[in-house]
């Protein structure tokens, strides 16, 4: 008898591009994957919408811009009839940033940078980054929309919108672990938030929960250079809170939050009484730029138990590391739960190897991040 394991099923994509030539390319891209099996391609949202009914993909493939009816229009119709995976290709540029946060917004998993075809010295990188977000696609939980929300997006749900494939470092490569990490006395708390997919709701269902005198907070959301800044001026649009992408030295304050730019390491560190932004323009950790690995560390080095720690939707394992470096210096740490993250890679990570104390749903992540404030600082004050 063969005792071979059964065949996996493929994944089924279905690529939407007006441009022939980067339908080609990214078919032959996507083809090249074993695990991947292109069953057609569409130059416009009608013929896709047919093919759609055709072929039933596991995940889409979309272009932004497109002719008859643009790329953003055609997502809100399909994430409220017929919801599925999509990743978008989008152009980096300021209008391109924008238009592919509101397309996150109204439910697409992921996306990529429009391919450089006279670039083909990159195409492997490209191709190694479309392959791993269409396979994660593919594993995300996607909901319809309501009809609120597919009438005005307000931003972008998701992101693992890490720019390129390269060797797996750890926060050693940036921040050297330190044995006896220094904390100085002070009533000042932190929250370090990490995230990569679906992050960017995530962390928008949580800024909006806290009350503007909420702790300083520190983010690290894996997000390209070109859309942190616009992620940034989004979030200070909804939030109570002052948000702001961070700038290396800038005071972190209470009522304050500070996302690290897209292409740098966001680290806190001590100033006195003080904790201040640090940028660092150091190698990728865990193939990521910024990483929270790195920004959990420092927050283990120099907040330690003033600090809270959370863990938000992502693929992958970056930041669970580091978050038991916070936990295991006395920060209270939390995560959110399985059934309600896109991908619970980056949580359940830290839940396994014992960083994560706790799991909650999205929606009661900042209630308990605010629970935490103040059992800290009753207990601060009782030992005064």
């Amino acid at each position: 008898m063969d005792a071979r394991p059964a065949t996996q099923k493929k994944i089924k994509v279905l690529i939407v591009d007006d441009s022939a030539l980067v339908r080609q390319l990214l078919s032959e891209i996507l083809s090249a994957d074993p695990a991947i099996e292109v069953v057609g391609t569409a130059q416009d949202a009608y013929m896709a919408r047919e093919k759609i009914k055709r072929f039933n993909p596991d995940v889409l493939t979309l272009d932004v811009e497109m002719p008859k009816m643009d790329g953003i229009q055609f997502l809100r119709n399909l994430m409220r009839l017929r919801p599925m995976p999509v990743v978008m290709c989008s152009s980096l540029t300021e209008r391109g940033a924008d238009v592919t946060l509101d397309a996150l917004a109204l439910g697409a998993v992921e996306f990529v940078t429009k391919p450089k075809v006279d670039v083909a010295y990159k195409l492997e990188e490209y191709a190694q980054e479309i392959t791993s977000k269409v396979k994660a696609a593919a594993r995300a939980r996607v909901r319809a929309l309501s009809t609120e929300a597919t009438e005005a997006p307000v931003t972008a749900p998701s992101a693992a919108m890490s720019m390129r494939i390269v060797e797996k470092l750890s926060a050693d490569a940036v921040l050297p672990r330190t044995a006896q990490p220094r904390h100085f006395r002070t009533t000042d708390q932190i929250v370090a938030i990490g995230a990569s997919t679906g992050g960017t709701e995530a962390i928008r269902e949580v800024l909006i929960r806290l009350p503007p005198d909420a702790p300083g907070i520190v983010i690290t959301q894996h997000i390209p250079k070109a859309f942190s800044g616009a992620f940034a001026t989004r979030m200070n649009t909804v939030s109570p809170l002052t948000v702001c992408e961070a700038r290396d030295g800038q005071q972190i304050l209470p009522g304050h939050v500070f996302i690290a730019p897209g292409d740098q390491h966001l680290l806190l560190v001590r100033d006195g009484a003080q904790y201040r932004c640090r940028l660092n323009d150091g190698p990728p950790v865990q193939r990521h730029k910024p990483s929270v690995d790195v920004l959990f560390r420092s927050v283990a080095q120099n907040a330690g138990p003033n600090a809270i720690g959370v863990m938000l939707t992502g693929m992958g394992r970056d930041g669970a590391e580091g978050m038991k470096e916070m936990r295991d210096t006395g920060a209270a740490c939390i995560a959110q739960d399985e059934a309600t993250s896109v991908v619970w890679g980056m949580p359940g990570a830290a839940y396994e190897v014992g960083a994560a104390e706790s799991l909650h749903p999205l929606g009661a992540i900042a209630a308990k991040i605010m629970q935490l404030v103040g059992e800290r600082s009753g207990a601060r004050h009782d030992a005064a």
